[in-house]
């Protein structure tokens, strides 16, 4: 998903995915109120409820991002690990009770009036996958632009990404449940064997065996570049899939989006000063604590995006909160990073933590 990089570490495609993503939300409703045969010509490629292509296309997007994640890193858990226990404390025990509650506050109580109650639980099971999958890939962006701490960092994904194989499973189910939705539990483990187990698998394999045989180096500024403009297709292409299947909802109700993002951007805030608070209070340097902060704060929404779509084909809205999520991403997150940089001072000086 990195292309072209700009001097201040983000690469273009990066910076404006906001207008990208609202560029393929106008084609994909395009398309699907002009050619609804095309979608419904997709939609007949399932197994178990998984649509192969958008899997395939998923796929794309999941496994660069994989083969940055240097598991051997986890062996230096053990130094200082506060920020640790603050990332994983905020990520799972906090994080996403609190999506769940403040979708269920939005969208149930607050625009109760405003969304039929169907559309409205929909959204909240959007936000619900949203709130259970903490970054993978784009916090190492959001790390870079504070010049923090790139080893740490890496230990904090590759740490989440494993807790991911854990809790995500249980913690989605709760919520969907307590939700009132059926919870297909076969599609559900599927789903996070198929996007999560798979691409981590190969992703670990291939990153082992290129760094054996031709370096680091190589596998940074050959591999990973080269498969991050397929990625960059596959997350375009499976947008414009997805806004083409959901055509009449969002033709209908455009302000549907703005309603959907109003909670998932308090949300992101509050995490984010939960997490960087907590450093602060415990006193871990600067390059610690923003990227702790960014990486509960932001969302492995290509997660998101494809489990909703497993899990619930045959209901628009929860795919749509995901996206909504996408669309939010970047010009919240680089907010967050120009506050972080013009509060850090507040941080003890950096001590070889």
């Amino acid at each position: 998903m990195k292309t072209i990089r700009n001097a201040n570490g983000i690469s273009f495609f990066d910076k404006y995915l906001t207008i990208w993503v609202f560029l393929c939300m106008v084609v994909g409703v395009a398309i699907g109120k002009l050619f609804p045969k095309i979608p419904n010509f997709i939609s007949r490629f399932e197994v178990a409820n998984v649509n192969i292509i958008i899997a395939i296309l998923i796929w794309l997007m999941i496994y660069p991002m994989m083969l940055k994640i240097d598991f051997t890193s986890i062996k230096n858990v053990g130094k200082n690990p506060k920020g640790l226990f603050i990332t994983w404390i905020v990520n799972w025990l906090i994080k996403p009770f609190m999506m769940f509650a403040l979708a269920s506050l939005f969208f149930l109580i607050i625009y109760k009036n405003i969304l039929p109650v169907d559309i409205a639980r929909e959204y909240l099971a959007g936000a619900v996958l949203l709130g259970a999958a903490p970054c993978t890939a784009m916090v190492f962006v959001w790390s870079s632009l504070t010049k923090g701490k790139a080893a740490y960092t890496l230990v904090q994904v590759a740490t989440n990404d494993l807790i991911i194989l854990v809790l995500y499973v249980p913690i989605v189910a709760l919520q969907l449940g307590i939700g009132g939705f059926t919870i297909p539990w076969t599609t559900l483990f599927l789903s996070v064997v198929l996007f999560v187990v798979v691409p981590l698998v190969f992703g670990t394999i291939t990153r082992t065996l290129v760094i054996k045989k031709k370096g680091l180096e190589y596998l940074n500024t050959k591999i990973i570049a080269k498969l991050s403009k397929v990625t960059v297709f596959g997350l375009l292409l499976t947008l414009i899939i997805i806004f083409s299947t959901q055509a009449d909802l969002i033709w209908n109700n455009p302000l549907h989006i703005l309603l959907i993002a109003i909670p998932l951007i308090i949300q992101t805030f509050v995490i984010f000063f939960i997490s960087y608070g907590s450093c602060r209070i415990a006193k871990l340097p600067f390059t610690i604590s923003a990227p702790a902060g960014f990486i509960g704060a932001s969302n492995f929404f290509e997660l998101a995006v494809a489990v909703a779509i497993a899990l619930f084909p045959l209901n628009p809205g929860v795919a749509l909160a995901t996206i909504v999520g996408v669309l939010t991403e970047v010009p919240v997150m680089l907010m967050l990073v120009k506050i972080a940089n013009k509060t850090q001072h507040w941080f003890p000086k950096e001590n070889n933590a």
